[in-house]
C-alpha cells in the first residue's frame, strides 16, 4: 500500500460530499469498522530475503529488494497455509465488532488468492495448498453475518509484464498498460464480482498514472456487474463512491464526506517477523473513536502469518476493542460526526435526540466542562450504566458542566449520553 498525499484526499472530499445522499453507502456509513486482511506469497520471506532483512512494509518486499520475476514466483510452491481457517478469521472479526471485512485478493506482487482462469499465479493452480481462499472466506461471510470486499491492485502488478512498477525485469517504455486494464484487470475483476456472491466493496489502490478514463471504466464496469458494490476513492482520478485517507492518517478536523482510514496494528501491512511495534488497545479504540467523531470509518489491518495464522498480538487488541464497543456501540455504529470538534481530551458522535461525549482523560474531580450546545439537553447519563442513573447537569450560557464520579468509569475512553428528548 501507498499513501495518497494531502491532496489528493481533499480532491476526493468535494467529490464524496455530492453524493452524500446516495442510500448504496447507508450500511457502510452505519458499519464504522473493518476488518482488512493483506495476505499472500510475502508471509513467506516476512520481511527477509536471501539471508538481509528488507526495510520497509512486508508486501513490498518484492519492490524493495529488486527480487526478480523469476525468483519472487516460485515461492507459490512454498505456499501451504494449512492453519488457516476461514470460520475463525470471520469469527476473529465478529468479536472485534467489525461489520465489513476487506482481504487482498491480488497485492502488487500479481499473486492472487482465488482461482483466476487469467493466470496460473493463484492460489489454486500453483500452490501445494490448492484451495480457493476467497470462496471458503465468502461462504463464511455469508454464514456469520459480515459483509466482505475484495482489495485488488489494478495499475502496480510486478508480475505481469505490462503491469505497473517492475522496472527490473520489464523495459517500461515497451508496457502496455491499457491493454493490461482491458485484458487482464476488468476481466479479473470481473471473476471477483460473478464467482463470490454479493461483493460489498472493490478497495483499488496506488493508481499512480491511471488515466481517467480508465479509472472511470473500472468504475463503470464494478457497477455495471455488482450495482451495490462500492468502489474505493483509490480507483484514481478523485473518483470512486468513497474518499481513502493515506495509509494511518485521520484528518485533523470533520470531513462533510464520506471518507475511510485504512490503518496497520503494527507498522507493517503484510505479515513481518521483525515487527514488533503493536499499537495498544487503547490507542486503537480512541482512534476509532476520533475517526467516527469525525464522520469516516476505521478499516484496521491484520497480516496473517505464511501458516495461515492471525498474529496474537493482533488478536488480543481486536478482541479488547470488541469488548469496549460491546458496552459502548451505540455511540459508534450508526452515529454520524459530533457537535464538539477539536477538544483534545475528547471526541464527540451523536444520533437524533442524543450526543455521545468520549472522554479520553477524565478530570481529577469527575467534573466534565462542554461548550455551549446548539439546542437544550435535557438529560445525562453514562452509557457503561446499565441504570442510566442520571448525572448532575447544569446548563450556562457559555457551556455545559456535568457531575461524574471521580474516577474514568472506563480507562479507554468513558461515554457520556446527553439528551435532548
Amino acid at each position: 500500500m501507498n499513501t495518497l498525499p494531502p491532496e489528493a484526499f481533499a480532491a476526493n472530499r468535494g467529490q464524496r460530499a455530492e453524493a452524500i445522499g446516495d442510500p448504496r453507502l447507508d450500511w457502510w456509513r452505519a458499519a464504522k469498522f473493518g476488518l482488512f486482511i493483506h495476505w499472500g506469497l510475502y508471509a513467506i520471506p516476512a520481511g527477509e530475503w536471501k539471508g538481509e532483512a528488507i526495510p520497509g512494509i512486508g508486501e513490498w518486499i518484492m519492490h524493495r529488494a529488486r527480487i526478480p520475476v523469476a525468483e519472487y514466483e516460485p515461492l507459490a510452491a512454498q505456499f501451504n497455509p494449512v492453519k488457516f481457517d476461514a470460520a475463525e478469521w470471520v469469527s476473529l472479526a465478529k468479536r472485534a465488532g467489525q461489520k465489513y471485512l476487506v482481504i487482498t485478493s491480488k497485492h502488487h506482487d500479481g499473486f492472487c488468492l482465488y482461482k483466476s482462469d487469467l493466470t496460473r499465479y493463484n492460489m489454486v493452480d500453483s500452490t501445494p495448498f490448492g484451495r480457493d481462499i476467497l470462496a471458503e472466506l465468502a461462504a463464511e461471510c455469508a454464514r456469520q453475518g459480515i459483509r466482505l470486499g475484495f482489495y485488488y491492485s489494478q495499475t502496480q502488478d510486478w508480475h505481469h509484464p505490462d503491469g505497473d512498477g517492475n522496472d527490473w525485469d520489464y523495459d517500461e517504455s515497451k508496457k502496455d498498460f491499457g491493454g493490461y486494464i482491458e485484458n487482464y484487470v476488468k476481466p479479473q475483476v470481473t471473476e471477483l464480482l460473478t464467482n463470490y456472491g454479493p461483493i460489498c466493496l472493490i478497495w483499488f489502490d496506488t493508481p499512480k498514472g491511471i488515466s481517467e478514463a480508465q479509472s472511470r471504466s473500472l468504475l463503470d464496469h464494478v457497477h455495471q456487474l455488482q450495482p451495490d458494490c462500492l468502489v474505493c476513492g483509490r480507483v484514481g482520478n478523485a473518483l470512486g463512491d468513497y474518499a481513502s485517507a493515506g495509509d494511518n492518517k485521520i484528518p485533523s478536523m470533520a470531513v462533510d464526506a464520506d471518507w475511510e482510514t485504512p490503518a496497520t496494528i503494527n507498522d507493517t501491512w503484510g505479515f513481518k517477523t521483525d515487527d514488533h511495534n503493536w499499537k495498544s488497545a487503547t490507542d486503537l479504540v480512541r482512534k476509532l473513536v476520533d475517526i467516527v467523531s469525525k464522520g469516516g470509518n476505521y478499516l484496521l489491518n491484520i497480516g496473517p502469518t505464511a501458516e495461515g495464522i492471525i498474529p496474537q498480538p493482533s488478536v488480543e487488541r481486536l478482541e479488547a476493542m470488541g469488548a469496549w464497543l460491546d458496552v459502548n456501540g451505540e455511540a459508534i455504529y450508526g452515529s454520524k460526526r459530533g457537535p464538539i470538534q477539536g477538544l483534545p481530551w475528547c471526541r464527540t458522535t451523536r444520533k437524533p435526540g442524543h450526543i455521545y461525549v468520549h472522554v479520553f482523560d477524565w478530570p481529577a474531580d469527575g467534573t466534565i466542562r462542554l461548550p455551549a450546545l446548539d439546542g437544550p439537553v435535557t438529560g445525562a447519563y453514562l452509557l457503561g450504566d446499565p441504570a442510566r442513573t442520571a448525572l448532575p447537569l447544569s446548563q450556562q450560557n457559555d457551556g455545559l458542566i456535568i457531575g461524574g464520579p471521580a474516577a474514568a468509569p472506563d480507562p479507554v475512553a468513558s461515554v457520556i449520553v446527553l439528551t435532548s428528548e
